[in-house]
């Protein structure tokens, strides 16, 4: 059983120091991928404040393929290159959308999403997925968003051990 303090969400990167330990401590002791990326999006929909879904998209062949996540119901399959979270497959670099309207391509998987974040994970230098993050609120991400979800991505990578194909 996790129970997790509220952190001062004004304060990024004490929120997002927060958050890791608290993922850290959740995987040290399990390596399994699944496992651990279904608690670690359970952990960012929970600590981190005004957003309205938090998951995972997995490799698979050329697409990613919806994996665990918080919020409503999302797309299923997803190209390389397409919406924000195909963008950063692609690309392989992360992606900061103030105003999803205005990106080309936005994939609208909830209607009420207004702001997005995607991270890609890479194990290896082997592209395994992405990490996706919306909003209700425009502009809701910014540099130290990325750096303290990059130092999750990290944690993850530490300590979980990635199938070879998903």
């Amino acid at each position: 059983m996790f129970n997790f303090e509220k952190a001062d969400t004004a304060d990024k990167p004490k929120l997002y120091q927060q958050i890791n330990t608290y993922l850290q401590s959740m995987i040290q002791d399990e390596s399994d991928w699944l496992a651990g990326v279904s608690n670690a999006s359970a952990l960012l929909f929970q600590m981190m404040p005004n957003i309205n879904w938090a998951g995972f998209y997995l490799v698979k062949g050329r697409e990613l393929v919806l994996g665990p996540f918080q919020g409503k119901p999302a797309c299923i399959r997803i190209a390389f290159g397409k919406g924000v979270c195909g963008t950063a497959a692609l690309s392989e670099e992360i992606q900061i959308v103030k105003d999803v309207n205005q990106f080309p391509g936005h994939i609208a998987c909830d209607s009420s999403s207004r702001s997005e974040i995607v991270l890609p994970i890479l194990y290896h230098n082997r592209l395994i997925g992405v990490l996706d993050i919306d909003s209700p609120e425009k502009a809701r991400f910014d540099k130290e968003d990325a750096d303290g979800l990059a130092q999750f991505i990290e944690t993850l990578n530490q300590y979980l051990v990635w199938p070879e194909v998903f």
